[in-house]
């Protein structure tokens, strides 16, 4: 699977947006980094975590497939509205795709902002919208069997 990386918005020859859906593990400290600037005086992150169980079943693992162009173009919008309703430094959302075991992070969204109120508004924001509206599709693999949750338009 291709890894692709889209700027939405660029400052002054700066990068603010860094979208990427990737089948590669995703890096944490790498992402924290990427929006750590010197006038980003708060980092709010979001990492989701493959656990291991749903509804009192045991998950043995999780899957991930997207509709990978609609899917990046619904990201750099969401990044976008969450530039222009809140004064952001940098925006970074990731997701992971394929099949992904406990513990492993399918997604991780950072965002830096001047103020701490701003990177947590945003941060939310950006998870809640992601869930409802990006065209990522997630099926749940147990010990007895497999459903396909999560499916958006």
């Amino acid at each position: 699977m291709q890894q692709v990386t889209l700027v939405a918005m660029q400052t002054n020859d700066r990068q603010v947006t860094n979208i990427k859906i990737t089948a590669d593990p995703l890096i944490a400290q790498s992402c924290i980094d990427w929006v750590t600037s010197a006038s980003a005086g708060g980092i709010d992150v979001f990492i989701g975590t493959v656990r291991d169980s749903t509804e009192g079943k045991r998950v043995v693992k999780l899957e991930f497939e997207a509709y990978e162009q609609m899917a990046e173009r619904e990201m750099n919008r969401i990044a976008a509205f969450a530039s222009a309703n809140w004064p952001l430094d940098r925006i970074l959302i990731h997701h992971r795709t394929g099949r992904l075991s406990i513990g492993e992070i399918p997604v991780i969204i950072a965002v830096s902002a001047a103020h701490r109120a701003a990177a947590f508004e945003a941060c939310r924001y950006a998870i809640d919208t992601l869930k409802q509206s990006v065209p990522i599709w997630k099926k749940e693999i147990f010990e007895d069997g497999e459903v396909w949750v999560a499916a958006h338009p």
